[in-house]
């Protein structure tokens, strides 16, 4: 179900010598609702590490602000590093568990598995077709009081905010490199992706191998290679010789370049 913020203001129509000139009201702000638990520890160790691959929230710049999204917001990986501003549902939630007028940003970074073991009314939050919000301790203790558990909550997509450019971490070995797309601001999530060697005019499409990872299974080993991207509101970006020729597995190279 979702619920719709009131528009900002009304329609405005001026009328001159016959002729009607109308400004459009600013498009209503569109909400959802979930549910949200927490996890990690009340300092989000254990949240590191996580489905997206992202590893260390801290290095990699997500901080304590996540959260595991259940499985039919996951959607394979497509939503890893997506951003969601939350509150809790105080038309729903027990009050004593809400936290009023307050809102808190996160961002995705693992998979909220499933639990068919349980019911998804009872323990199995994560269940299909249940939208639900694994979050930091941090973070949702911004919106909901830590007894409560769990919350039903407001939702709505928002622009990542990055400091930088996007970064590119290289693993794998040869014939199979997996690189690790992450720092993308703005939409926050990958569509898709293609390399090129410094010696070749042709890109070569990448596939999602997991998370925020993509894979090539040609042999670019020790190569200088260009990616393109193109993020999920379809803007496109070209990083010319972002990987410089000799490097190394384990390796992260970021760039100038970012989203907007």
């Amino acid at each position: 179900m979702a619920r719709a913020a009131p528009a900002r203001g009304a329609a405005l129509v001026l009328l001159t010598v016959g002729c009607a000139f109308a400004v459009a009201a600013a498009p209503a702000v569109t909400w959802q609702r979930a549910h949200a638990t927490f996890y990690g520890g009340a300092d989000a160790s254990g949240t590191m590490g996580g489905a997206c691959g992202y590893g260390n929230l801290y290095s990699t710049g997500y901080g304590t602000h996540a959260a595991a999204l259940s499985t039919l917001m996951f959607n394979d990986g497509a939503a890893c590093g997506q951003c969601y501003k939350v509150a809790c549902d105080r038309e729903l939630a027990d009050t004593r568990w809400c936290k009023p007028g307050v809102t808190v940003t996160i961002t995705a970074t693992n998979l909220c598995p499933p639990n068919h073991a349980l019911p998804s009314d009872n323990g199995g939050w994560c269940n299909a077709p249940r939208l639900h919000f694994d979050m930091a301790q941090p973070a949702w203790e911004k919106i909901g009081v830590y007894k409560g558990g769990i919350i039903p909550v407001m939702y709505q997509r928002v622009p990542c905010e990055k400091r930088g450019g996007v970064r590119f971490k290289i693993d794998g070995h040869d014939y199979f490199n997996l690189v690790l797309v992450f720092n993308v601001a703005t939409s926050g999530s990958i569509k898709s992706m293609d390399v090129k060697i410094s010696d070749s005019n042709d890109w070569a499409p990448m596939a999602r191998n997991w998370g925020a990872n993509w894979q090539s299974l040609a042999n670019l080993t020790g190569k200088m290679l260009s990616f393109r991207l193109t993020d999920t509101e379809g803007q496109t970006l070209v990083f010319h010789n972002i990987v410089s020729s000799g490097w190394k597995f384990g390796q992260t190279f970021t760039s100038s370049l970012q989203f907007n």
